[in-house]
């Protein structure tokens, strides 16, 4: 009892909030840049306007994509909100529009689905509760009154979500293929070979098998390391190594760089101290001082809620017979990232009696969700209920909807992936096991 008593006024002791306004800011500015780089790329066009299908997420069906205008709207909220986190403007109102737009966006389509896109709308929910913006904002000028305490739980949150990532992502790392294999590595590094210098390296075998140990390892301890103060500097610089060059070999857009940038949340709160209280300095900032920060016990009952769902979210494949790279269900939202190298090709046949015909996916998805679709059962059943929807539309009573589906995984031969005489139109989406998918094994 003596224990917890002290873990919890470890917790609730003040310290400087500098390490949550430098995130703040770091958070701002990047988001910044990513909605600035999707809009510049045309991206909400080619990824919401132009495909007349989209995939949602179970249970969040009602999440639709808005008419054309609306969702230049949306981004432009978007875009408006995360300046106004960077800037510290009306902070509240800009968190809660950044991840409300945000999370919508990405709720949309399943086809489009990021383990840094689910990150960043984490770290946006965190940061709606967190006192972020009382110092160096424009709320603190506005204001007139400037914070420089917050507890340390407030800190601590911000380091636990950082420190589930890694860690999960390198308990996912422990299986077989890419321990014993390389896999899927081996399959990609090759295609680097191009590069100055490394590009040679590349298509050595016992690279791939580096990289894959290395990096099990890395995602595994790096949160420790940096929590340590006789090794947080060295990690720091793995950290940058490690994510600049995850960077150059993968197209993985803006994940290196917010992960580079979240992992200074590990420095302590004096040293932080130091860096934005000589920005302060130079700017001259003599507002006075507000009272100190407050104890919220809903707060603290809301982060460990939090904390507990984090915790528990990644085991959920374990519900599940088989591969969870084979079958996927509980793969999203677990932190698996880059793990596999999966591809597949779906031919889907509408019939009705005697009648039976090839469906012409074009006709309803893009390249990319085609690509992804075909290798993912809940996508796959979606589609299915689609297709029933449109044929029926066409004059058909009741057809049916069975699917041809080969997938390999990690360069292994094709092989067949659903029941082949199975009418997906009948089956329900749901947290059952889907028995339709044929197993690995």
């Amino acid at each position: 009892m003596t224990d917890l008593k002290s873990i919890w006024q470890y917790q609730e002791r003040e310290v400087s909030n500098a390490p949550l306004v430098l995130f703040r800011m770091t958070f701002g500015i990047l988001m910044t840049t990513s909605v600035i780089r999707f809009m510049i790329n045309g991206w909400v066009e080619e990824f919401y306007l132009t495909p007349p299908f989209h995939f949602s997420y179970y249970g969040f069906e009602w999440i639709q994509v808005l008419p054309k205008y609306g969702m230049h709207v949306l981004f432009a909220l978007m875009l408006i909100s995360a300046v106004g986190i960077a800037l510290g403007l009306l902070y509240r109102i800009s968190t809660t529009v950044f991840f409300l737009s945000f999370t919508y966006v990405e709720l949309i389509d399943q086809t489009y689905y990021l383990n840094h896109y689910y990150f960043v709308s984490l770290i946006a929910f965190l940061l709606i509760w967190l006192p972020a913006g009382e110092r160096f904002s424009v709320d603190a000028w506005w204001g007139g009154t400037i914070q420089k305490t917050c507890r340390f739980y407030e800190i601590a949150i911000l380091r636990f979500q950082v420190a589930v990532l890694y860690c999960f992502a390198g308990i996912a790392k422990l299986n077989p293929d890419w321990l014993l294999k390389a896999l899927p590595l081996k399959i990609w590094l090759p295609a680097n070979s191009h590069l100055p210098i490394i590009g040679a390296l590349l298509t050595k075998s016992w690279v791939a098998y580096f990289f894959s140990w290395f990096g099990a390892l890395y995602d595994l301890t790096i949160p420790f390391f940096l929590s340590m103060r006789y090794t947080r500097w060295v990690a720091y610089c793995s950290v940058i190594v490690f994510h600049t060059l995850t960077a150059l070999l993968f197209p993985i857009g803006m994940f290196p760089y917010v992960m580079i940038l979240s992992a200074l949340i590990f420095f302590p709160s004096s040293q932080q101290e130091k860096w934005l209280s000589s920005i302060e300095r130079k700017l001259s900032n003599e507002l006075p001082l507000n009272s100190i920060s407050t104890f919220s016990k809903a707060k603290v009952l809301l982060f460990i809620c939090f904390a507990l769902v984090q915790l528990a979210m990644p085991w959920r494949y374990l519900a599940y017979p088989g591969s969870v790279f084979w079958h996927e269900q509980g793969y999203r939202f677990s932190w698996r990232v880059m793990l596999m190298e999966k591809m597949g090709q779906a031919t889907f046949y509408i019939s009705e009696g005697n009648r039976k015909m090839i469906v012409d996916n074009s006709l309803h998805l893009t390249p990319q969700q085609e690509k992804i679709m075909a290798t993912q059962p809940d996508m796959i059943l979606q589609y299915a209920h689609h297709l029933k929807n449109v044929y029926k539309q066409k004059g058909m009573n009741d057809p049916k909807v069975t699917v041809d589906a080969y997938v390999t995984l990690n360069g292994r031969r094709s092989r067949r992936f659903i029941e082949e005489q199975k009418d997906l139109s009948q089956l329900k989406e749901g947290w059952k096991h889907k028995d339709w998918v044929l197993s690995y094994e």
